[in-house]
């Protein structure tokens, strides 16, 4: 296929770079390994059977949109990978349907390590038939890729998702911080939780304690793999959300909360989501 791929940061590049090394023809608006580069992204999209986007947030979604929609061709198919609010999907959407396009709002879970080990997951709205024809660019890019249904549920989705990883990696977090202070070594810990009914991701597979479990960003001094800023972003995507439909979580209304406070008001700015864990072991009981 030709693909227009618009937005090649930490995340986009190397999805990019490895549709281009499956065989497509890949145009980017802006730089990544193996990717031909455009001008604009109306030209990037021009002609192109399927455009991605990969952007920072739903205004920026709204005006790349406001530009690629009329420079696609009829039948191609709009795939956005970013992370938004639901109504902004919902609005490009209708826009992509009013021009004859296909349409899939497609965040991702995995971060820049399943982005570019091509291990990611997709959570997916929109219409049948365009995500046929994107299935096979998300078995590229991802191991699974799920139709949620409709526009705008691909987002619901990914910050559900993200409302239940941000709340467990906290409690994990807390965990931890209270085994130490209890005098429960955190091998010890970490071999009793992660095979008993305390089994979550964030223990098994993402580790906060450095040393213990898989390797992962704890043991690179919280390097993120997934920033604590892009979980505040997207606890407060879930809460907006929760607001407009009248659903009750506390939980997600706490962990935004705690969030808020370590990226700007302490010193989780560019750590890993994961580095809850030192913060929780500083602190004392209020």
């Amino acid at each position: 296929m030709k693909i227009g791929f618009i937005g090649l940061g930490n995340m986009g590049a190397p999805m990019a770079a490895n549709l281009a090394e499956a065989g497509h023809e890949v145009v980017g608006f802006d730089t990544a390994e193996g990717v031909g580069t455009s001008a604009s992204a109306a030209e990037a999209a021009s002609g192109a059977d399927v455009v991605i986007t990969m952007l920072p947030n739903g205004a920026i979604l709204r005006a790349v949109a406001s530009e690629v929609i009329p420079a696609m061709r009829p039948g191609a198919v709009f795939v956005d990978c970013s992370t938004v609010e639901v109504d902004a999907a919902r609005e490009v959407a209708a826009q992509a349907d009013a021009a004859g396009l296909g349409w899939l709002d497609a965040p991702v879970s995995g971060g820049v390590g399943g982005a570019a080990a091509g291990t990611l997951t997709f959570m997916v709205g929109g219409g049948e038939a365009a995500f046929e024809t994107v299935t096979p660019l998300f078995d590229i890019m991802g191991q699974k890729a799920v139709l949620c249904g409709p526009a705008g549920n691909g987002q619901a989705a990914k910050i559900c998702n993200n409302m239940i990883l941000g709340v467990t990696m906290i409690a994990t977090c807390e965990a931890f911080a209270m085994a130490d202070k209890l005098g429960l070594s955190r091998q010890s810990m970490f071999d009793v939780v992660s095979t008993s009914s305390g089994y979550s991701w964030t223990m098994n597979a993402y580790c906060p304690a450095p040393g213990v479990g898989p390797v992962s960003p704890a043991d690179n001094d919280y390097q993120p793999g997934f920033a604590a800023e892009l979980m505040l972003k997207d606890l407060d995507l879930s809460q907006a959300a929760a607001a407009a439909a009248d659903a009750d979580t506390p939980m997600g209304q706490a962990a935004l909360k705690l969030y808020r406070q370590f990226v700007e008001d302490e010193d989780g700015m560019g750590r890993d989501f994961s580095a809850m864990l030192p913060r929780f072991e500083r602190r004392q009981r209020e």
